[in-house]
């Protein structure tokens, strides 16, 4: 019985690990910037304070393009910038 809950506990554990560390996505709809560029519909992760989970990080890939991720996660940024359409 011991060995049953166990075992239970190890798989519980392991979904809610697998499952923080999870990149959402979202649909970003097209717009037009004060400049006058406009930006085409895309998706991209939720902002967060990490690096990791993003599409532009080395080692991940954009499931929706196709293209592998260029960015170093080790490169120095400060998790409080401003994240404005504009």
């Amino acid at each position: 019985m011991k060995k049953l809950l166990l075992i239970i506990a190890i798989f519980a554990f392991g979904f809610m690990f697998a499952n923080s560390a999870k990149a959402y996505s979202y649909r970003v709809g097209g717009y037009l910037k004060r400049s006058g560029t406009y930006i085409t519909p895309h998706y991209r992760t939720s902002p967060d304070s990490t690096r990791w989970n993003n599409y532009s990080t080395r080692g991940n890939y954009n499931p929706y393009t196709g293209s592998k991720g260029y960015i170093s996660p080790y490169k120095s940024y400060s998790p409080y910038r401003s994240y404005s359409r504009y």
